[in-house]
Order: structure tokens, then sequence, then C-alpha cells
């Protein structure tokens, strides 16, 4: 079995193998800057390690997991011109550092080397792969879409939280496993317990970046600490803030969130912090987080491989757990 590193040097070896030196330069050199970023890689290392349950050789699933990965940040060059972000991975984001233009076109050609990737899929297994790829990434449209909605609207229950983060983080995470198994020639029940391991993983992680972004320490987080605050994003934090909330302290809430002055952003940040303590809700969203690692652990447990295999996926999700960035 191959370690989580191993699958990480591969992805990097044939990532650094795509050449984006290309004409017109305004077009690829964003693609190129984004991708020197580095970033976790997840969903390729996922799709590998799903791969490598079932057999030795894992290089009938690469193509697949790029593009994964391409389809993955394709998502960020969008989700930071809606976000209005500055910073991704300690870097100036693509619509800063160019334009938006430049963000929405270089981010289509993304998904559309996404597809290329994708298409060199084992044939036997492409059709299975492309259709899951497709209803993934349709169901990350309506994600974003729920999570543009929630914006403005006043209240948002926390099981629709938890169903849009499901959208749009936790099914690519899925898909990714669930299409190395199949590559591999797992069957649908082993396919489908390690889509619901990445499911609950998924879910753990984004509840983990929204207690980063409160929580974190910038230098590591790779973003600037409290940006959920300043722009009032429903997070799980806020909406059980306005839950648990006296009427006291959800007059001061909702004081602070109808105050966007850039001069008062610490004092935001450091009081709307200040009444998430008061109320508990970090403990609450630690505790979701918890539920959800417990099931997908229990997921992993129902696939038919040796507990060996599989100690390299329970290793990656502990560590997804107890991150810092």
């Amino acid at each position: 079995m191959k370690t989580f590193e191993e699958i990480s040097l591969i992805i990097s070896s044939e990532l650094d193998q795509i050449n984006w030196s290309k004409e017109p330069r305004g077009l690829y050199e964003p693609i190129g800057y984004v991708l020197s970023m580095g970033g976790k890689r997840i969903r390729p290392a996922l799709t590998l390690m799903a791969c490598n349950l079932f057999q030795d050789d894992v290089q009938p699933a690469v193509n697949t997991a790029l593009g994964l990965e391409l389809f993955h940040n394709f998502t960020l060059l969008h989700d930071d011109i809606m976000d209005r972000a500055d910073v991704r991975r300690s870097k100036p984001t693509v619509h800063k550092k160019w334009n938006d233009n430049t963000a929405i076109l270089s981010g289509d050609v993304m998904q559309i080397a996404s597809y290329q990737l994708i298409a060199k899929t084992p044939a036997a297994y492409l059709k299975y792969v492309l259709d899951l790829f497709s209803q993934t990434a349709a169901e990350i449209c309506e994600g974003q879409q729920y999570d543009v909605d929630f914006e403005t609207r006043d209240v948002v229950k926390a099981e629709e939280y938890l169903e849009m983060i499901r959208l749009k983080t936790a099914v690519l995470l899925g898909c990714a496993l669930k299409c190395g198994a199949r590559i591999a020639g797992a069957g649908e029940e082993d396919a489908q317990n390690l889509y619901d391991f990445g499911i609950n993983i998924g879910l753990a992680f984004q509840l983990k970046d929204d207690l980063l972004d409160v929580y974190g320490d910038e230098a590591s987080f790779g973003k600037k600490i409290g940006g959920d605050i300043l722009c009032n994003k429903k997070t799980y934090l806020l909406i059980h803030a306005l839950e648990q909330a006296t009427t006291e302290s959800k007059k001061e809430l909702n004081n602070w969130l109808n105050i966007s002055d850039e001069k008062f952003s610490d004092e935001k940040i450091t009081s709307v912090t200040k009444i998430y303590n008061q109320l508990g809700v970090r403990t609450i969203c630690e505790d979701k987080m918890l539920e959800f690692y417990t099931m997908a652990v229990a997921n992993l447990e129902k696939v038919s491989v040796s507990d060996i295999k599989k100690q390299e996926l329970r290793n990656l999700a502990s560590k997804l757990m107890s991150r810092n960035d």
C-alpha cells in the first residue's frame, strides 16, 4: 500500500507535466499560477488511495484524479470572484492579480481541461465515471447557489446549511473515492461505502473550515481570520449563534451584522467571536464535526478489504480533523 505522501508525489509529478505555457498567455498563465500554489491535493489523493485499496497499480486512475483536481481548482477561481476574496493559499486570488474576466475565462478552460483528463479514464469505466462526475459537478453548482441564496436570507436552518456544504464540498470527495474504487474493479457496495465515507469526511472538513476561519491561526490558515464574520457568511457557527442568542446578545449580534464599514473590521471580528464564545457555539460545531467524523470511520470499516489497507485513509481522515490550515 502506498502512503499518502507517496500518492501526493505521484500527483504533483503528473500535474507538473501539464503544459500551461501556451498562447494566449493571459488565458493560461493564471491556471499555472493557481496550480503552483499547491494545496492539499486531497481529492486526487483520495482517488488514487481508493484505487490502491483494490489493486497495487494506481496509474489507471491518474488522469481521473488529475481531472478532479483541475475541476476543484476551477471552482475556487469562480468562488473567489463571488466571495470577493483577496487571498487564497496566502497568495493574491486570480481576480485580484489579474481581473474578474480573466478569472472567469481561465476557470472555464480549467473546467474543459478537467473533462478532457477524465475522458482518458479506462474505457470499461468511462461512462460510469463521466456520469458520476457530471452529476457531482451539477451538485456543486447547486451548493454554490444555495450558498449565494443564504447571503440574502435572514434565517437559515442548520440542516439547510449542512445540505449546502454536502453539495458544495462533500460530494466531490465522495466522487473522488468512488471513481478510484470503481476504476480498480471494486464492487458497487464497496464503492458506495467509500462514497459515504467521503461525504461524511467532507461535512466534517467544512465544519473544521468554519472553525478555523474564526479560531485558526492566520499564518497557517492561509487567509485572513474572521473573513466569514466580516461578510456575515451563514456558517454553522453564526446559524447556531442566532438560534441560541438571548434577546440582549441577539440584538448585539444583529447590530454587528448590520455594520459593513471596514474601519470597524477588527472590532467586529473580536466582538462577534466573543459572542460565539459566550453562547458556546464553538463546542456545538466541534461536536457536529466529531459526529460526521465518527460516521465516516464507520463507513470505512464496512469496506471489504483488510484493516491494514484502510489505515492510510484512517490516518488522512484524522489529519483533516486536526489540521490548522
